[in-house]
């Protein structure tokens, strides 16, 4: 029998970026514990794609355009998602981009768009929720997708580290602030996974790259997206009542080191 802890039935679950990858395996995570979900990206096609086949799987889903770095789009997505179920309980920030290239050579273009998606989107898309789950006057849950690069130094990564770090005292203040409306804010941290974010890839097969990452992960291996929703139900669920402010590693002990 599952434990009741982490049944999410009766809840709705948006999780950004969620048409593939990583933000794909937390969607459909959620859904399998019983949560409505919404699928949401940019890429509209592809996340009717995923919704059709969380249906498939007999869960409820539905998908929808949202780019998080313009508000009124996030204020789109938190009334897309009343429409659909009535409310709005659990948010995923989950969408976020990366340009791997050394410090010196990063445009400022460059680094305003990783930073306009991975710190002011996310914050956005929390405000938006944040403001819905008041109206409501019902607890919720937002977890934000932070990174390894957010404590440790990774070559190449500057603007993303710098979004990530950010994304940490972003989870830490919204969780001190919304505490009072019974709005639990926490973050998990990924380390190297095997479904990694577009734009990466060629960076991630470089042998190079493979070495530095079984060298620093204690558990010798990239992580499996499914590895990653055990934290995101844990986080989303009332196994996790007491729990807000934290910044969860899921970095097969790559923080350890």
């Amino acid at each position: 029998m599952s434990n009741p802890l982490f049944n999410l039935s009766g809840k709705v679950a948006i999780v950004t970026g969620s048409a593939r990858g990583l933000g794909a395996a937390m969607v459909q995570g959620l859904a399998t514990q019983g949560a409505q979900v919404i699928v949401c990206d940019r890429n509209l096609e592809l996340a009717q794609h995923t919704a059709a086949n969380i249906q498939a799987s007999g869960a409820t889903a539905a998908a929808t355009f949202v780019d998080i770095t313009v508000q009124q789009s996030c204020q789109d997505l938190m009334q897309f998602a009343v429409a659909q179920f009535g409310k709005v309980d659990i948010l995923v920030n989950n969408a976020g981009i990366d340009i791997i290239k050394p410090a010196l050579d990063l445009a400022e273009t460059e680094w305003d768009a990783i930073l306009d998606v991975d710190l002011k989107g996310q914050f956005l898309c929390a405000q938006a929720a944040a403001q819905q789950m008041i109206r409501q006057k019902t607890p919720g849950s937002i977890i934000n997708i932070s990174s390894i690069a957010s404590t440790v130094g990774i070559r190449n990564l500057v603007a993303y580290s710098a979004a990530k770090g950010g994304i940490n005292q972003l989870t830490r203040v919204l969780a001190l602030e919304w505490a009072e409306h019974q709005i639990r804010v926490n973050a998990i941290a990924p380390g190297y996974f095997e479904n990694i974010m577009q734009g990466a890839s060629e960076e991630h097969d470089n042998l190079e790259k493979q070495k530095q990452i079984l060298t620093f992960t204690p558990l010798k291996r990239r992580g499996k997206p499914e590895e990653l929703v055990g934290a995101v139900v844990f986080l989303a669920s009332d196994a996790s009542s007491y729990v807000t402010g934290a910044i969860l590693p899921v970095d097969g002990g790559y923080t350890a080191v």
